[in-house]
């Protein structure tokens, strides 16, 4: 059995994520979608097990999909879930740059593999954080997110304006 492990922050989940999902699930007969905590980023507007929740509303359509949350070296998971390579998406030529890093990293202490699925140019331009800050001043992002997320950026920011 193959198992694409697809990590992230996904603070929001969004429609690129989203669409990065549904193609691994094309090529792979399990996915888990990894949700981690970065402390690279600034802090999280969901926490983890919300940030699961929208995960595994957003993905009820796609059967093979399970969701983790990490709390430890990417690596790590990829062995306890027997990943067959790791996935991730890129939306332009910088998130290539860093990727590439992560990716040589991850080979060179673990022998897995990584798999770069390019989202299509109309997600192309989506980031969690300016979906947050769009959502934090009243702006639309509905048409960004899948529609259980859009339910929680609205509550979250209710009355914030």
């Amino acid at each position: 059995m193959t198992v694409g492990l697809i990590p992230g922050s996904f603070d929001p989940f969004h429609n690129g994520h989203l669409e990065v999902v549904e193609r691994a699930a094309l090529i792979f007969d399990e996915i888990v979608v990894a949700a981690i905590r970065n402390p690279q980023k600034s802090a999280s507007l969901f926490e983890l097990e919300e940030r699961q929740e929208m995960i595994a509303d957003s993905t009820k359509h796609i059967p093979s999909v399970r969701i983790v949350a990490i709390a430890t070296l990417l690596v790590n998971v990829a062995r306890e879930v027997n990943a067959t390579a790791i996935v991730k998406g890129l939306r332009a030529v910088s998130d290539f740059e860093s990727e590439l890093q992560m990716a040589q990293m991850n080979r060179s202490l673990s022998g897995v593999e990584t798999l770069f699925i390019p989202t299509s140019s109309n997600h192309s331009f989506i980031a969690s954080r300016l979906l947050r800050e769009v959502a934090q001043y009243g702006g639309d992002v509905s048409h960004f997110v899948p529609a259980p997320v859009a339910v929680r950026l609205r509550e979250k920011f209710r009355g914030a304006q």
